[in-house]
């Protein structure tokens, strides 16, 4: 795809976009799940979710940023106990130990309510599935790659990282940690994931409970972490595997901030 910016009208326009660019796991739930990585990537996945006639899921992560620039990502955290710094950022900002720590304690509280809110799927649930990740758009990678390693640790049959526009300088990090990465934009120096879209309205959990229940979930209900106070980390090793990239580039060009979910 390429053309100047707004490439989509919104997160739905871009993920019936996505569907199409996997058409091969079309009615394929019985194998295969759409995880999406709230906030905005419940947007993108539920309709895709619609298109591809497959199950939808959300998969809780947290960027850790820092406090007087909420917006740049420094960090990531995700279940199963995955921290990620950018240890250049981290001394660059001049962030302490002391304030590290108080960030990861206040992100990890909001991940588990997050965990509670959506009802994130029980590990099992999703072992020995596909899992294809979802996000509206992926700046800095470090969410990204804290939710893949995450969802490895649950020997799913494959992982697919599927996004919307991505920077180019994280496919040499994100590549290897899943069997597909499909983006319909891949862009030079990407500081604006919502520059890409014509809107791209803030979604909160009201927004993303609705959009879960038009796909028959009910998050109340669903078996979620909270349900099972007390689960640990879950075991195995982040992925090394080598990835098929499918992409089209899109003309480039700096904005100002964000990355992509909420």
């Amino acid at each position: 795809m390429t053309g100047s910016r707004p490439l989509w009208t919104d997160r739905q326009e871009a993920g019936r976009a996505l569907a199409a660019r996997l058409a091969d796991h079309r009615g394929q739930g019985a194998t295969t799940t759409l995880v999406a990585l709230p906030r905005g990537g419940v947007a993108v996945a539920a309709a895709m979710a619609q298109e591809l006639q497959l199950p939808l899921v959300t998969w809780a992560v947290r960027k850790l940023a820092h406090p007087s620039q909420p917006e740049y990502a420094i960090g990531a955290l995700a279940p199963g106990g995955w921290v990620l710094w950018d240890e250049e950022s981290v001394r660059r900002l001049g962030l302490s130990q002391a304030q590290q720590q108080r960030l990861l304690a206040e992100q990890q509280a909001e991940l588990e309510r997050r965990q509670r809110t959506y009802a994130d799927p029980s590990p099992e649930t999703l072992r020995h599935r596909w899992l294809v990740v979802v996000d509206d758009g992926i700046a800095t990678g470090l969410t990204a790659q804290a939710a893949l390693r995450s969802l490895r640790q649950l020997q799913p049959a494959g992982l697919i990282l599927a996004v919307p526009v991505l920077d180019r300088r994280v496919i040499s990090t994100l590549a290897p940690l899943a069997e597909r990465l499909e983006a319909l934009a891949v862009v030079e120096g990407l500081e604006a994931v919502g520059s890409w879209y014509r809107r791209f309205d803030q979604l909160d959990d009201d927004d993303v409970i609705q959009l879960l229940a038009r796909h028959g979930l009910q998050p109340a209900l669903r078996d979620g972490p909270a349900a099972r106070a007390g689960r640990g980390a879950h075991g195995g090793a982040p992925a090394t595997g080598r990835a098929a990239i499918a992409w089209q580039a899109a003309n480039g060009g700096k904005a100002a901030s964000r990355e992509g979910s909420n």
